[in-house]
Formats: C-alpha cells, sequence, structure tokens
C-alpha cells in the first residue's frame, strides 16, 4: 500500500492504485477541485472527510491521517516508551538505539512519532556523557522546531542545550540560552511540571534566573520519593510479556503504568539537586541562614539516601552538609559526614572523594589536635590520578586544586600550596610558574 509522507501523497497514490478519478473519489459529496486541493497539499481534509475517503480508497483513516496502520502505530507507540523506561531505569546507550528503531520505523510517513524519538535519541546520548553528540541533536531538532512547531516544542529543546552546554563548559552560551527559556516561562506564567523543573535545574547551575530557581522550589517543595524501582521494573516486565503475547494496547497501558511510576522520584532527584545547589550558591552570596542552608541540605540528602542510583549524588549532599557543619563550628560531626561521603564514593567522580578529604582536612585545622596533612595528601593523590576530560569536569578538579592549595597554607606547607596551585592552572590549560594571584583570577569567573 503507497505511504508517501503527506496526507495528499497517500490519497493520490491510493486514487491511481485504484485506477480513480478524481471525480470518482470525489464521489456526490465532494468537488473533485476540492479532492484536487488535498492532493496539493493546499487543504487538509477534516476528520469526516479523511473517513469518508479512507472509506472509498479501501483504507483506514489512521493510515490515510499518518501513514501508518493503526496496529504499526500502537506498536511505534510501545516502542518509544519501552525506550523511555530503558532511558530513565536501565542503559542509556540500549536506548539511544531503541530511539533510533523508531526513528526508522516511523520515517517520515509519521514525523511526530519521529522527531519524539529523536529527542529521546538526544536525551539518552546526553545520560551517556556524548555531549557534543546531544548538542548536535538537539540544535537539528531546534530548528526543525522552529519550521514545524506542531512536531516539537521550542522550550525543552532550549533547556536541553543550556543544560549541555553548561556541563560542556561553554557558560556563556548556556545563560543565553537559559535567560531565552526563562523569558518564554514567565510570558506563561510556569512553575510546575517537568518543564519547570527541568528549566531551573539548568539555571542554577548556570549560575542565572535565581528568584524563578527560588520561585520553583517554594512552590514543588523537595519530597521524599519512595523507592518504587520494584514495581517500575515489575510493570516494565508485564509491558513486554503482553507485548509477546502480542496484546500491543495492554502492553501501553503497563508501560504507562511503569513510567508514571517513576516519575516522583524522577521530580523529587531533580528538586533535590536544585534544592542543593540553590543553597549553596545563595550561602555562596550571604543570602541564606545556616539554619536555611541546613534544612534545604539536609532535605536533599535524605532523597538522595532512598534513591539507590543516586549514591554519588547523596555522597555531594553529605560533603555540602559537612560544609554546613563546619560553618556553624561542630568540626567532629562535619568530619563524620565527610566519612559517610567517602564510603559512599568509592568508585564515584575523584573530585568530589577529594572535596570530602579537604572538609576532613579543615576540621582537623579547626581543632588544636588534629593533623590536616594525611588528609589533604589523599585529596592530592586523588587529584593527580584525574583525567582531563575537555569538559567542565575539569574546571570542578581545578576548583578542588585551588582549594587544597589554600589548606596547605593554612597548614604551613608553602611549597605544597605552590604545587596546588599550579596543578589548579594546569587542569584548565593555564600553564605558569606563578600561582597565587593569578590562580584566583581564573576561578573567580
Amino acid at each position: 500500500m503507497p505511504s508517501q509522507g503527506t496526507i495528499g501523497d497517500r490519497v493520490r497514490g491510493l486514487r491511481l492504485s485504484r485506477r480513480m478519478s478524481q471525480a470518482q473519489l470525489a464521489g456526490p459529496d465532494l468537488s473533485d477541485s476540492y479532492v484536487s486541493l488535498i492532493e496539493s497539499g493546499k487543504r487538509t481534509p477534516t476528520p469526516v472527510v479523511a473517513r469518508l475517503l479512507a472509506e472509498r480508497l479501501g483504507c483506514t483513516t489512521e493510515f490515510l491521517l499518518h501513514g501508518i496502520e493503526p496496529r504499526q502505530r500502537i506498536d511505534t507507540e510501545l516502542g518509544l516508551r519501552h525506550a523511555e523506561l530503558e532511558l530513565g531505569h536501565g542503559d542509556p546507550a540500549l536506548a539511544a538505539e531503541r530511539f533510533g528503531d523508531i526513528v526508522r520505523a516511523a520515517g517520515e510517513d509519521n514525523a511526530l512519532l519521529a522527531a519524539h524519538a529523536r529527542f529521546g535519541r538526544a536525551r539518552a546520548l546526553e545520560a551517556q556523557g556524548k555531549i557534543g553528540s546531544a548538542v548536535e541533536a538537539y540544535e537539528r531538532l531546534r530548528r526543525e522546531a522552529s519550521a514545524h512547531p506542531e512536531r516539537l516544542a521550542d522550550l525543552p529543546l532550549t533547556v536541553a542545550l543550556c543544560r549541555c552546554y553548561q556541563r560542556a563548559g561553554d557558560v556563556l552560551r548556556a545563560r543565553d540560552l537559559g535567560a531565552h527559556a526563562l523569558e518564554q516561562v514567565t510570558r506563561l506564567p510556569l512553575v510546575h511540571g517537568d518543564v519547570a523543573v527541568e528549566l531551573a535545574a539548568a539555571l542554577a547551575e548556570a549560575e542565572i534566573g535565581l528568584s524563578y530557581v527560588e520561585e520553583v522550589l517554594g512552590s514543588t517543595g523537595v519530597p521524599v520519593p519512595a523507592d518504587r524501582t520494584t514495581e517500575i521494573l515489575s510493570l516494565w516486565q508485564a509491558s513486554v510479556s503482553a507485548a509477546e503475547g502480542e496484546d500491543s494496547a495492554l502492553a501501553v497501558r503497563f508501560a504507562d503504568d511503569a513510567l508514571a511510576a517513576g516519575r516522583p522520584a524522577r521530580i523529587a532527584t531533580r528538586m533535590a539537586q536544585i534544592a542543593m545547589r540553590w543553597a549553596e550558591l545563595s550561602a555562596a552570596r550571604g543570602n541564606v541562614e545556616t539554619e536555611e542552608f541546613d534544612r534545604l541540605v539536609s532535605g536533599a540528602s535524605e532523597v538522595f539516601s532512598v534513591l539507590p542510583a543516586a549514591a554519588v549524588e547523596h555522597g555531594r549532599s553529605l560533603i555540602v552538609l559537612a560544609r554546613v557543619r563546619l560553618r556553624s563550628g561542630d568540626h567532629l560531626d562535619a568530619s563524620r559526614l565527610a566519612g559517610r561521603a567517602l564510603e559512599l564514593l568509592a568508585e564515584g567522580p575523584v573530585a568530589i572523594a577529594a572535596s570530602a578529604h579537604l572538609v576532613q582536612a579543615e576540621a582537623g585545622l579547626a581543632r588544636s589536635d588534629g593533623d590536616p596533612a594525611s588528609s589533604l595528601r589523599q585529596a592530592a593523590a586523588l587529584l593527580t590520578a584525574a583525567p582531563a576530560t575537555g569538559t567542565v569536569r575539569d574546571r570542578e578538579v581545578a576548583r578542588v586544586w585551588r582549594e587544597l592549595g589554600d589548606l596547605w597554607g593554612r597548614a604551613g606547607h608553602r611549597d605544597q600550596q605552590s604545587r596546588a596551585y599550579r596543578r589548579a592552572l594546569e587542569a584548565v590549560g593555564v600553564r605558569s610558574t606563578v600561582a597565587g594571584a593569578v590562580t584566583s583570577a581564573v576561578f573567580a569567573r
């Protein structure tokens, strides 16, 4: 059966294959000129006209409108849901493959499904850390969204690009995109839902629009979710089994239930990340009392503690909480929290683990009986082993090197201080024998 890319193409292809004239297809209900306009793409048939044409052409209305049969469409929709489940609860690399399969299956005959699958594939690339490829995919989709707004919305793509450029270290581009997205949201206005939460997270990382971030935090809060991993996986497996039994409608229902079950944890994780970042930025500006800071970070830490997949975030939150304890003078609890973080970060990012050692060193410096040298040496060993990535991660490593230098200086080890400052500069591609003021200038931005 012909399945050209537009409704008009399909009407014409089916009419010719049945050796019908435009007047014969029009019959007593339509004019042959109206049929001609539909075939040329100058008119889109109403649902009533589409059903009438489908009856005369011997096809389903679904095929005429979308270029795909009902069973094919529901199978494609199911594949899209299973790819989403793979992205959220399985293997992002496999999710990218499945989204790619859907793009090829949908083709140009179903541009809407194909566009959503390409968006999913871009998110899967981002989840794998393939930021360059993700940016290329998002940029192509954004151009398409401007030309075909009926297929994809621009706002989620702008937010995704803001997030990716920030991760890639292009801070100015990230802030431009974040400001553009914020303008769109402010006009709506919108502080609830997935788009608002993702935008707040991106703005917090880009360090702009903090009043909006605070508004989203106030509206949504930092809910502590239940761990529903077992339920999600069970529903996902039930969906797969139903599909194998050729009950696609039931398979879609189970997949929808699995996706719905996973949403609270996803939103809670994002809100916890936002709360932690907002508290850090506000504290750096002197805008948050220690008690408020403690409340936000403790709430974030509680969220991460109940989610098995959030061990790294849990460790990071404990380090931030330990710094709160340092500010309040509770050095023993700060050291204890940093130790718990190190247990969680055994296989985690070295910059975060090194930060935990620095907290322990700072707690040791604050106590008259403390010796920070051991903790500082362990932090240095971790940072030395960190490979260059060419991304914002290098900047994080550099910041920790600089903090390490500050602490070596406070401990009276000037040679170690200069060495740490030099390594901080080298981490961001600056080769210099001058440390001190130059280092501070590099990371002040």
